[in-house]
């Protein structure tokens, strides 16, 4: 008899700055809500643009969200699904580090796993870092706490670096 999983609440940060950017992020979402499980919450932060960082020179800007809801599957299956939503969506493989793209989802926090490897590091390493997941995380889950931190989503935004680009609201509802 096979094991069955408990659920766990995991964060997902979608970004696009090919194409239409909100129509991307919106068949991402309709994408990762197959994975949910049925009947618990599903959040989902405002979308917010941001410039482009650490991308090639003359890269568009960003449209940044998060999502978060309770999944069944152990994170390295999750991180298998959300590369074929990328790939479902048109996601080339690019010869050059960080190039614009029609979607990126990356797993920001897999419930309480921390996990560093080849393949997956959890929580994600630049979380803590970035407005352009912070803000929108910060919508949603403000009191967040990650595995192996001591401050809320919010105190990291409060005290982020100043020199870290500023995002602009795009759409509360989406």
């Amino acid at each position: 008899m096979a094991a069955t999983l408990t659920s766990s609440r995991v964060g997902v940060a979608l970004g696009s700055n090919l194409g239409n950017r909100l129509r991307n992020l919106q068949d991402a979402r309709a994408l990762l809500r197959k994975l949910a499980v049925p009947g618990e919450a599903f959040l989902q932060a405002p979308v917010y643009q941001a410039e482009p960082v650490d991308c090639p020179p003359g890269s568009p800007d960003f449209y940044n969200t998060v999502v978060e809801f309770s999944c069944r599957v152990a994170p390295h299956e999750l991180l298998e699904r959300t590369r074929g939503i990328e790939f479902h969506l048109g996601r080339a493989v690019a010869a050059e580090r960080n190039a614009p793209r029609v979607i990126d989802l990356d797993i920001l926090y897999f419930g309480e796993e921390q996990m560093d490897n080849d393949i997956l590091l959890l929580p994600h390493p630049r979380l803590t870092r970035r407005r352009f997941v912070l803000q929108p995380l910060a919508d949603i889950r403000p009191d967040l706490i990650l595995p192996g931190d001591a401050a809320t989503i919010a105190k990291h935004l409060r005290h982020l670096d100043r020199s870290e680009p500023a995002v602009r609201l795009v759409q509360s509802s989406w």
